[in-house]
């Protein structure tokens, strides 16, 4: 082939901007969950961290997720945020190392987060130990009255 004519050929170099890559078919996928979520009741995780993400890609994903109207902060082993989007049922969730440092991202689509439901040993937990503490607050009563 001619070089010459290599060199007549046109090329033009476009930037990919921000928010284009794989923001797009996340979306899609958190769309498809919702559906089941919706129809079926299965909810969904889908880890972010494990998803190539080109330049802004994150950023352009979770603006057009945007802020819902709930929030939870946990702290065990580092900082968990939990917050819902402007979509209800899907969820964001990031983990946070000790050292503030992101450990895990994820988009929850359900109707609860998980981090939020309490184990069901932790609630017989709890009534073992309120039963104690009014048991308790009844025997003080009634030494009072006794008085």
């Amino acid at each position: 082939m001619n070089v010459d004519r290599l060199k007549s050929i046109g090329v033009v170099v476009e930037e990919v901007p921000a928010g284009a890559g794989n923001a797009l078919p996340v979306l899609h996928e958190v769309l498809h969950a919702l559906r089941r979520l919706s129809e079926d009741g299965d909810p969904t995780i889908i880890d972010l961290r494990a998803i190539p993400f080109g330049p802004g890609d994150e950023q352009a994903l979770l603006e057009t997720l945007g802020e819902g109207e709930i929030t939870a902060t946990l702290d065990s082993l580092g900082r968990t945020e939990i917050r819902e989007t402007r979509y209800h049922g899907v969820w964001v969730v990031d983990y946070l190392g000790p050292d503030g440092e992101r450990v895990g991202l994820q988009i929850e689509v359900t109707e609860v987060p998980g981090l939020l439901r309490t184990p069901a040993g932790d609630i017989g937990d709890a009534v073992a130990a309120l039963q104690e503490r009014l048991a308790a607050a009844e025997d003080t009563s009634s030494q009072e009255n006794n008085r």
